[in-house]
């Protein structure tokens, strides 16, 4: 019996180390483990090897296209007090950005103050930016072709309000030390640390005031940028430039040249913007990297053809110990119905694609159906990979 004993507690002593896992396991020595009331054993030398924790983390980042603001908007928010609402314009797809641990977009007006103005020179109320922020934006990008809109002042401006408000900032800068402070930006989320670059291919032919900096796309720029991004030692690398042909549904062959240049030289993904109508995406390498050449309008009041929708995305990021990888990427479309399509019984509202009919004006299911299968089409001829759609 005490020989049984003696082997139940080595098996059971062996069992508490292996599963325990810890250093304090281990190593088990002169354990004392009571059998029974008159059995006692001691010296109980237990070695096991040392069974290690995987540890996993997630990361979800959504990313959106081009944050306009014509003046037909502005008019749409103005409220009897003369303050701006744009509440309704971000109700249905806030659960969308909040459902991501991350949400990014391009904020392609300037915060100049007043007077308020649209097209072709955008200022636009601090509202607009707090509405975008209270819909779950976390990170505005802010390198673009209409960042000099309202000049050195407009700038200046509005990096200060987005700093008042505690809300990163990626592309302009007030000053050289700003810009070496803050980029590349790092973000440090759930143990995932991701290197984001921003950077525009112009500003409509207006130029840069020192001591201010805009990031401009120019290769050797951007190479020494990676190097800084690279050093940081971020597990993801992404690039989001602001480039290509306005209203063009395919990317130009500047845009693959440069698409490609960014991957070979570390760049894990590209998300770009500023043609104002979705273009095509790409899952390349064995879905190592992921390229998307332009989002579209998040929201606006052009009404030039798929302009008045695109699509969003979302990248899902797994690591166990010290390998990241990019598990999941999806795509979420959505068109935008605006005061005259909807009889002016509402503003400006970002919508689903599966929107029911019931809800809509006859132009506004036209609208729908009209973007739906302009960018549906688009995307089951010229996307690259499994890459798949969802919705709100």
């Amino acid at each position: 019996m005490m020989r049984n004993n003696r082997l139940l507690a080595i098996i059971l002593l062996s069992l508490l180390a292996f599963s325990c896992g810890s250093d304090n396991y281990t190593n088990l020595q002169k354990s004392e483990v009571a059998i029974n009331e008159n059995v006692i054993i001691d010296t109980i030398i237990v070695d096991t090897e040392e069974v290690p924790i995987q540890t996993e983390s997630h990361l979800s980042i959504l990313i959106a296209g081009d944050f306009m603001q014509h003046g037909p908007q502005i008019q749409a928010a103005l409220q009897p007090d003369s303050t701006y609402n744009y509440e309704e314009c971000f109700a249905r797809v806030s659960p969308v950005f909040e459902n991501a641990d991350v949400a990014i977009g391009n904020f392609e007006v300037t915060l100049g103050g007043k007077p308020y103005a649209g097209y072709p020179r955008f200022s636009a109320p601090d509202e607009y930016l707090q509405a975008m922020i209270d819909a779950g934006i976390d990170i505005v990008l802010t390198a673009n072709n209409h960042c000099l809109d309202t000049g050195k002042h407009g700038l200046e401006r509005t990096i200060h309000v987005l700093d008042s408000i505690g809300v990163p900032r990626i592309g302009t800068y007030l000053d050289v030390e700003d810009r070496d402070y803050y980029y590349p930006y790092l973000l440090d989320y759930n143990g995932i640390r991701v290197a984001i670059l921003n950077f525009t291919y112009g500003t409509n032919g207006l130029s840069v005031k020192a001591p201010n900096i805009v990031n401009m796309m120019d290769t050797t720029v951007i190479a020494k940028d990676l190097v800084k991004a690279q050093a940081m030692n971020p597990d993801v690398i992404i690039a989001i430039p602001h480039w290509g042909i306005e209203y063009e549904t395919l990317p130009s062959k500047e845009q693959r040249m440069i698409a490609k240049w960014l991957l070979n030289k570390g760049v894990d993904h590209v998300i770009g913007g500023h043609p104002h109508v979705a273009q095509p995406m790409e899952l390349l390498n064995d879905g190592q990297n992921f390229v998307a050449y332009s989002l579209g309008n998040v929201i606006s009041n052009q009404s030039m053809p798929n302009t008045f929708g695109g699509y969003m995305v979302k990248l899902d990021f797994v690591k166990n110990d010290s390998l990241t990888m990019l598990y999941d990427c999806s795509y979420i479309p959505y068109w935008v119905s605006r005061p005259h399509d909807n009889g002016f019984t509402h503003n400006y509202r970002i919508l689903p694609l599966d929107e029911p009919d019931s809800l809509l004006t006859v132009k506004e299911r036209q609208q729908r159906d009209t973007i739906c299968n302009a960018m549906r089409t688009l995307f089951k001829e010229h996307n690259v990979g499994d890459i798949k759609e969802i919705g709100f």
